[in-house]
């Protein structure tokens, strides 16, 4: 059948126009015509997406019989594979379905497979040595993006309307900018976590979605939105919701952009023209645009981030040594793992401690920069998608990565810096959302002379994810979304 949205293909199927089954099988046809050269779509579970389908029962979901794919890292499923990526994990199989991915079931949502990912999310492209390069849609010489990478080439390529990504540094932002996506990453706390994990990465890590359909973006937070009494984090439902509101009128705006790195790193022409495309719109729409950006120490906050990396890196290693009853190997994990678990042997508990207490300040200068504007507006990355097989790390440093048992705590610090700088240099705009807990989306407002989208990012205040999908909704309406066609 023809491309639908996610909330088109429910209605279709609430109104006997097409059956679940029909969307799954379909789905499942597009995948195997077509992933062989994307290397999205890592697992299948046809026969149970099936039997789930036929008889899934009809009590007003938002997405009722629509597939969906999931990560294949941090979105467990009873059942099925759970290896982020891994080939230490490459044998796991999850005991049990997270809060995260029983919304999504709630919401009406049949879950087909799950997406391609880096080992453990800690790339912004996707290059497993478990499951190999992720290819993008747009042009299979370049990458799609990460950690989210295999759910935008699939939604990019049209095998589902939504694939469920998550957002740790950027991880859902930075592939729908490479894939030409909406990318949103809600407030800290707004859906739901655990019962395994209640504060991923100390609460920078948040799951949702990518889509190419602002309704759908709307649709897929109120059905996650939630409020838990267990939770760490918390947030107010919004109501009257998402969707609701979406078409609601904008007041005149005020809006800060920004086209500068917060690390200092170059940023393409084409990542300024998109952005000053958007003011432009903006502009002739009523709103004001004025040039602004936070004070904010962009190395500093990178710094902290890292270690928090490393620290997090180390406790999972002794997770895993008690899980596998011993001491794992630096041959089981690709270089980066390793790296960042030796280098956090070294964190103190004061340096982890100073390091969220400068994500705390940060959430404070952003909230007060953002009394005076109702959004800051930036590239969402600062270059379109690097090509396949770019590793994004020099061969001195890919080398350093495997010694750096033997390097002093400071110098192994400065080398986890040092080796992400590439990367970084690719997607310097998108982390601090994350440290702040604000939420952010990346729109695909831009495709550069060479026929590579590239999206512009909106970020606002805390709980503020209605502005974000009102601004979204009238830029889809003006009609400057860049959408692959199908």
């Amino acid at each position: 059948m023809d491309f639908r949205t996610g909330l088109e293909m429910a209605k279709l199927v609430r109104n006997g126009n097409v059956s679940s089954r029909e969307l799954i099988l379909d789905a499942y046809q597009r995948i195997a015509a077509q992933n062989k050269n994307l290397n999205a779509v890592v697992t299948l579970r046809k026969e149970k997406a099936i039997f789930e389908s036929d008889h899934l029962t009809d009590t007003g979901q938002p997405f009722y019989g629509v597939p969906l794919l999931i990560k294949g890292l941090g979105q467990s499923l009873a059942g099925e594979p759970s290896t982020a990526g891994s080939v230490l994990l490459k044998d796991q199989i999850a005991a049990q379905t997270n809060f995260f991915v029983q919304a999504l079931q709630r919401a009406g949502f049949i879950i087909i497979g799950q997406t391609n990912v880096p080992e453990f999310g800690f790339k912004n492209i996707t290059d497993s040595e478990l499951y190999g390069n992720a290819h993008n849609p747009w042009n299979l010489d370049y990458q799609p993006g990460g950690s989210s990478g295999g759910a935008a080439a699939s939604v990019a390529a049209g095998f589902v309307p939504i694939a469920a990504g998550s957002d740790g540094g950027g991880s859902i932002r930075i592939p729908a900018s490479f894939s030409g996506l909406i990318g949103l990453k809600p407030t800290r706390g707004r859906v739901p976590v655990g019962p395994a994990d209640w504060r991923s990465w100390q609460g920078a890590a948040i799951d949702f979605g990518l889509t190419r359909d602002m309704d759908d973006t709307a649709a897929l937070l109120d059905s996650l939105q939630t409020l838990q009494s267990a939770a760490v984090f918390q947030v107010p439902p919004y109501q009257p919701g998402f969707l609701q509101t979406i078409d609601e009128p904008l007041p005149k705006l005020k809006i800060a952009i920004s086209v500068e790195s917060p690390v200092g790193t170059p940023v393409s022409e084409e990542a300024k023209k998109a952005v000053h495309e958007v003011a432009d719109v903006l502009e002739k729409l009523g709103h004001e645009v004025v040039n602004a950006t936070p004070t904010l120490n962009g190395i500093e906050l990178m710094e902290t981030y890292y270690a928090m990396n490393a620290g997090e890196t180390n406790a999972m290693f002794d997770d895993l040594k008690v899980a596998f009853g011993r001491e794992i190997q630096q041959s089981e994990v690709e270089p980066l793992t390793w790296a960042l678990g030796e280098t956090g042997k070294h964190i103190t508990a004061a340096q982890y401690s100073e390091a969220l207490g400068k994500w705390d300040h940060a959430g404070y200068v952003m909230d007060q920069f953002l009394n005076d504007y109702d959004f800051l507006l930036t590239p969402t990355t600062a270059w379109p998608a690097p090509k396949v097989g770019d590793p994004l790390i020099s061969p001195e440093n890919q080398q350093k990565l495997t010694q750096i048992s033997q390097f002093s705590p400071k110098a192994q610090q400065q080398l986890i810096y040092d080796q992400w700088l590439p990367a970084l240099t690719r997607s310097p705009f998108t982390q601090q959302a994350n440290l702040t807990g604000q939420p952010a989306i990346s729109l695909p407002t831009h495709v550069t002379d060479e026929g590579l989208p590239l999206g512009v990012q909106f970020l606002a205040k805390k709980g503020n994810e209605s502005g974000l999908l009102k601004i979204g909704k009238l830029l889809e309406n003006e009609g400057i979304f860049k959408l692959k066609s199908m």
